[in-house]
């Protein structure tokens, strides 16, 4: 049996009992007031009472529906307004994606009074200002987007920060970015943005102070903090070794300070120690700068760090040499580790040694380096037929980075 059956038998069940009711006692009900009396039955009354709210309940609908309908219909009302908003502010959005900046800015601005979230057609509106370089225009639009939405004022803000960056505010914007900072020291993008500030200012050591904020709340990718830690750490050794040349004798050394400052990872990176190694030879302290590179060397091999190490002047240059020709054990054809070997059995003045290394390094990889060290030296052990030799040989290395150019033949009257 279905279920409309089931509903028809209830109603007819009801109805049945309602009528054997009425039947039996139909009531009596009286309503007076002044000279005016309603006599009825009570079923009757109750009837007139349900009809009564049903006929107001009807009515209501109907002019629920009135109102409905002359808003869809009524050109100006509230409800066509914000459709014509939304249609208009779309067209601008589209013509702000395709870069169309004029007409985004009108269509925007046009449509932002009547739009349901007027903070969006503003945004885009200064932006699209900012594009077409009306820098006052964008400033007005932003104020209006405050004063529209002002529970929006770190949007805003963020927004303002990003548009005076992009025309070289960099001061302006960075007041902006403390601002928010200072209200808002978790918001995670104007962390971001204010990171690329400093680095756009150049300012390493506030820079420097932010990166333990960035890599706790992991604002950027690895790789990009990485990269960004690699340049600040880098820039404040530079600015550090460049003081340290005129500090006194007594007092702290700034660019040990940064060294100790680091991060001990960053302090094994060779990139890292190469350029304190170079900031400590500059500075003509080279007993640290062979301590520093000797260490490195120790945990991983690396070309660059052995060819400082050929530079350096350690305290003790027979414990250089010995150390250095521990690696050869293991890199046997290395030719920056035999350069390197070369010039400290050099600085030992072992001079058959440093030219068999030099011989070596220059047989294992022909560099004009490595024959100039090799020249300069066979020329004040007397050998000028080898040293001519080798000078012939580095002369060709040089030929291979000439352009290929017309010559003069030699005739046979000019070689007589």
């Amino acid at each position: 049996m279905s279920k409309s059956y089931i509903a028809i038998l209830i109603v007819l069940l009801v109805a049945a009992l309602l009528g054997m009711a009425v039947a039996e006692d139909p009531g009596y009900l009286l309503i007076a007031w002044r000279n005016l009396s309603i006599e009825t039955s009570v079923w009757v009354g109750v009837a007139f009472i349900i009809g009564l709210w049903v006929l107001v309940a009807l009515l209501r609908t109907v002019v629920r529906l009135l109102g409905a309908s002359g808003r869809r219909i009524n050109p100006w009302s509230r409800h066509n307004r914000h459709r014509r908003a939304g249609v208009v502010t779309t067209r601008g959005l589209l013509e702000f994606a395709e870069g169309h900046w004029s007409n985004s800015l009108r269509l925007l601005k046009r449509a932002a009074p009547h739009a349901e979230q007027p903070l969006i057609n503003y945004l885009a509106a200064a932006r699209a200002a900012n594009e077409l370089e009306d820098f006052t225009e964008c400033d007005d639009l932003l104020r209006e987007a405050y004063e529209t939405t002002p529970r929006a004022d770190v949007a805003i803000a963020v927004t303002q920060a990003q548009l005076q960056m992009a025309r070289g505010q960099l001061e302006q914007a960075l007041a902006t970015l403390t601002r928010v900072r200072k209200d808002h020291p978790r918001h995670l993008y104007a962390l971001k943005l204010m990171s690329q500030l400093y680095a756009r200012l150049e300012d390493w050591q506030r820079l420097q102070h932010l990166l333990p904020e960035l890599r706790k709340h992991e604002v950027l990718r690895p790789q990009e903090l990485k990269l960004l830690e690699y340049r600040v750490y880098t820039e404040l050794l530079t600015q550090a070794g460049l003081r340290g040349i005129h500090h006194e004798p007594g007092q702290d050394n700034p660019l040990n300070e940064i060294w100790q400052q680091m991060p001990k990872p960053l302090r094994q990176d060779p990139r890292l120690v190469e350029v304190y190694a170079l900031q400590l030879h500059a500075m003509g302290d080279g007993a640290r700068a062979e301590e520093v590179l000797r260490t490195a060397l120790k945990h991983a091999f690396n070309d660059r760090l052995v060819h400082h190490y050929g530079l350096v002047s350690g305290k003790e240059p027979a414990r250089q040499l010995a150390t250095a020709e521990q690696w050869l054990a293991q890199h046997p054809h290395d030719a920056t580790l035999l350069l390197a070997l070369g010039r400290l059995a050099l600085r030992n003045n072992l001079w058959g040694k440093a030219r068999t290394y030099l011989e070596a390094s220059f047989a294992s990889k022909p560099d004009i380096q490595t024959c100039a060290e090799l020249v300069r030296l066979l020329e004040h052990m007397g050998d000028d037929a080898a040293s001519r030799l080798v000078q012939r040989k580095g002369f060709g290395l040089m030929m291979h980075d000439l352009p290929a150019l017309p010559l003069p033949q030699l005739s046979n009257s000019t070689a007589e």
